[in-house]
């Protein structure tokens, strides 16, 4: 088992200009950490080419692995000119990742933000099709690398379990997975010991977050809160002090014999370098005692 830490848990300084995308490379390893995910908000690589060569020398040079790359994705189109377009801009960071020396990246296949008519079944199953078309071209694309393409349980469309594996089946690509995030389960009100048992066989990755939960008639003041699709309150916590049975979904992850990437997202209010190195230590305990 290996823990790293996502780019995105240092959204904070990387927006500010505290820090660079190789100052993050040299503070996860100056942290303890084994790897780095790649999200590429605060900077951006596929139009800097320069910088990606920089992130790749670097992450070799302090030994961090570059574990993954999450990008945003919309398959479901209102034209084929705007499909096929799309599928053009995520093959280019498809080519990106090969060009830095990854194996393994994570896709949306919806837009993140949708209406509440957007989150049902109904709406689900009418663009099943367009999800899995735009995921077989670019597994297909990426399998000339040897590039593990996944889904991930993100965005309110394909959220829940078994939706994920209703995508997952249909593609039926053998380097077509699932990124498995213990804790976006419960944006759609799955509880997430239930989520993880259900996509534990089909994740090549794992992400491990924390949330604060608040019931939809129990309003918890000000601060970084955001509702499931359900109503209820979430607010983003360090690894290890949220709501999330962590301790329980950390054994049930290591007697499932997962040896692969544990990375750690942080998203909370607190200060991000130092709630992103509480998250990484407690994880390591965690999975330790578990």
């Amino acid at each position: 088992m290996k823990i790293g830490l996502s780019t995105y848990s240092l959204l904070g300084a990387l927006k500010t200009g505290e820090m660079t995308v190789l100052d993050v490379i040299q503070w996860i390893s100056d942290q303890g950490g084994e790897h780095m995910e790649i999200v590429p908000y605060g900077f951006t690589l596929i139009d800097q080419p320069e910088l990606a060569a920089a992130v790749r020398s670097k992450a070799k040079e302090v030994g961090i692995e570059l574990s993954n790359y999450s990008m945003p994705a919309n398959f479901v189109q209102e034209s084929e000119e705007a499909f096929e377009a799309e599928i053009v801009r995520v093959k280019q960071h498809v080519d990106l990742v090969n060009m830095l020396g990854m194996t393994h990246m994570r896709h949306d296949v919806t837009a993140f933000t949708l209406p509440t008519d957007k989150m049902t079944i109904q709406w689900f199953e009418a663009n099943l099709h367009a999800m899995v078309r735009g995921s077989r071209l670019i597994a297909d694309y990426a399998a000339q690398y040897g590039i593990t393409t996944t889904i991930e349980n993100h965005g309110f469309s394909v959220q829940a379990s078994d939706r994920v594996q209703r995508v997952l089946t249909e593609v039926n690509r053998p380097n077509f997975k699932t990124t498995l995030d213990i804790g976006n389960f419960m944006c759609v009100d799955e509880q997430p010991l239930i989520g993880v048992r259900k996509n534990l066989p089909y994740a090549s990755l794992i992400h491990v977050k924390d949330f604060y939960f608040r019931p939809y008639d129990e309003h918890p003041g000000e601060g970084a809160w955001f509702t499931t699709a359900n109503g209820n309150y979430l607010r983003g916590a360090i690894v290890g002090q949220g709501d999330i049975d962590m301790r329980r979904i950390m054994k049930l992850i290591k007697d499932s014999g997962y040896n692969g990437s544990l990375t750690i997202e942080f998203e909370g209010m607190e200060e991000c370098r130092a709630a992103s190195k509480i998250a990484m230590d407690n994880a390591r305990r965690l999975w330790h005692e578990a």
